[in-house]
């Protein structure tokens, strides 16, 4: 970095000008502290990777990011900067950032231990398998776009629970710049000014999400100031009484008021119910580097470990990134990975049976990978299973410490914005979770449902996710840190990432930015981000019998890359017109 500069970030994508972006920093930073808004960092070139010696955050947000840089500037750790970072998120950048969904945490200790916090929203108590039926028929709007597709939230007590057992600075300091990010307002980027009015006729049907996002009516622009004070209020009960602040009193007595109004289940017995969970992670190798990823109820850290174990057999490197070859291989451990998340995870607490060691183990992995012929594309044939509906709206965020501990964390609303419903007085929006459960028990038809008992709603249960917040270390130092929303393309994304980085010798900045490709099993397909891939590899791939679609972007993954001097890289997704990192 140049000079003796205290801060310094990394806007993604052009904004409108430097002038936007020194006026969004000076209004943001302005409220974190009374001390003069340090100078910006000139723009790194295109591909080129951010260079930080002393630590690193890396969001969706530039605002966000500069909160979390300046809890560790000011004597924080990776999981104080991460809370931070979070309950940044949940104002600026409300489509994914939240304090009314869940999510998941890794951690990793500069010594190596690493442990994860699971915050995934639960069922309600009034939940049950066939909540999705009315008069025996599935009803795709009550599972997906009704009060009854919101999930009890974790956001707030998992936050909590990490900070107690990891943090090191005083809790109402880490929620302080959320509040008054909240309070005073901040400037709307390019960026959330089109997420806003492309969402503005779902916002019209809520009058208070209506009155929170737009200006009466009509969009916010790009330079306006957003200023969210019903939210604001929230955060500060949260800021000033810990999870008490959230789950009890005047936001539960606000949530179970708008549950009531509208068929909702959420009670607030369940709110005083929900405890997030400790466990321990889903560790592995990959030629040599340890892999640390996210236990059940999340499917990732098991599905991206199942891929890595697969591909070891073979010699990536030596057909090169893109080639069909690779793709090839990728794809078909990707239709296998896949098949066995479907048939097999789910919330551990009522599925205590999976066959996790075996799914891990290496001789499972050999057996897969002797199914796959490398001149053909199998078949993905089912009568029993098809997808329930899993959004690619999430969010991730990467942190490194100066005393290199590591926070991988992704969290998530489950659609954009979530149920588009924000609570009337408290001024969040609230998840549609719910919908990740199936259908309903036995329903399968050709509208693609699905009726398999291991992830079907039952009360207090947790829904399987495919988030996949992953660490990496080689020779017992952290390596590497990712992660990405995008539902199901979750595993895929940060498995992508992981060989761009250890196969293909690409820097933070180039894996984020590759070309990505994507397959689960059902539908039989690949599907590839459009123009990522040359004609001639999709030809090729054709011709070995795989269907090819095409799809605007796959993920928006936020890396970081420790090098071996100890200087951390990192690798901001352009797919995230606000994304950015911000250390020193």
């Amino acid at each position: 970095m140049r000079g003796q500069s205290s801060f310094s970030i990394l806007p993604m994508m052009h904004m409108n000008g430097r002038r936007l972006l020194l006026l969004r920093l000076a209004i943001a930073i302005g409220y974190l502290s009374t001390l003069p808004v340090p100078w910006v960092e000139e723009l790194t070139a295109a591909g080129a990777p951010f260079r930080a010696r002393q630590a690193l955050v890396v969001s969706a947000s530039d605002t966000a990011s500069a909160v979390g840089w300046r809890v560790m500037r000011d004597g924080g750790n990776a999981v104080d900067a991460a809370v931070a970072t979070a309950f940044a998120l949940a104002v600026t950048y409300p489509a994914a950032g939240n304090i009314g969904g869940g999510g998941f945490l890794v951690f990793r200790r500069t010594s190596g231990a690493a442990t994860t916090f699971d915050f995934r929203e639960t069922a309600p108590a009034g939940a049950s398998p066939t909540m999705w039926l009315r008069n025996g028929e599935y009803d795709a709007e009550l599972h997906h776009n009704s009060h009854r597709a919101v999930g009890v939230p974790g956001t707030v007590a998992g936050l909590h629970m990490a900070w107690k057992a990891l943090g090191s600075k005083a809790w109402k300091a880490l929620v302080a710049p959320a509040v008054a990010l909240a309070r005073d307002g901040f400037v709307v980027s390019d960026g959330l000014a089109q997420s806003l009015e492309r969402t503005l006729p779902s916002f019209s049907k809520h009058p208070a999400s209506l009155a929170q996002f737009s200006k009466s009516g009509r969009p916010y622009e790009v330079g306006d100031v957003l200023r969210q004070p019903d939210l604001a209020r929230t955060l500060q009960r949260i800021a000033d009484h810990g999870p008490k602040g959230f789950y009890e009193g005047e936001t539960a007595r606000l949530i179970e008021q708008e549950m009531s109004a509208h068929d909702g289940l959420i009670t607030r017995a369940d709110l005083r119910a929900y405890r997030p969970v400790e466990r321990a992670p889903i560790t592995g190798t990959y030629r040599g580097i340890e892999v640390i990823g996210m236990p059940p109820p999340s499917s990732g850290g098991v599905a991206v470990q199942m891929l890595l174990n697969v591909l070891e057999g073979f010699d990536l490197k030596s057909h090169g990134f893109g080639s069909s070859k690779n793709l090839h291989l990728i794809a078909e451990s990707m239709r296998r990975v896949f098949a066995d998340r479907a048939r097999y995870l789910a919330d551990p607490d009522f599925v205590p049976d999976m066959p996790l060691a075996r799914l891990l183990s290496r001789p499972y992995a050999d057996g897969l990978r002797q199914t796959i012929d490398p001149q053909r594309a199998s078949g993905s044939t089912s009568t029993s299973f098809t997808w329930p509906s899993e959004s690619v709206e999430t969010t991730h965020l990467s942190v490194v410490d100066a005393q290199r501990n590591a926070v991988s964390l992704t969290y998530t609303l489950e659609d954009t914005y979530g149920s588009k419903v924000v609570v009337p007085g408290a001024g969040f929006l609230l998840n549609n979770e719910m919908g990740d459960f199936n259908a309903g028990p036995g329903l399968t038809d050709e509208r693609g449902l699905i009726g398999t008992p291991a992830n079907l709603a039952q009360p207090g249960k947790r829904m399987l996710s495919s988030m996949s917040p992953t660490i990496l270390a080689k020779g017992g130092r952290l390596f590497m840190v990712t992660g990405s929303p995008g539902g199901r393309t979750i595993i895929n994304t940060v498995l992508m990432t992981i060989l761009n980085v250890v196969d293909f010798g690409m820097n933070a900045q180039e894996a984020v930015e590759a070309g990505r490709m994507h397959h689960q099993w059902l539908p039989n397909q690949i599907t590839m981000e459009r123009f990522a891939f040359s004609p001639e590899t999709i030809a090729s791939l054709k011709s070995l019998g795989h269907t090819i679609a095409d799809t605007d972007r796959q993920g928006t993954a936020q890396v970081i890359v420790v090098g071996d001097n100890g200087v951390l890289w990192g690798g901001v997704d352009r797919r995230s017109p606000d994304s950015a990192a911000a250390g020193r």
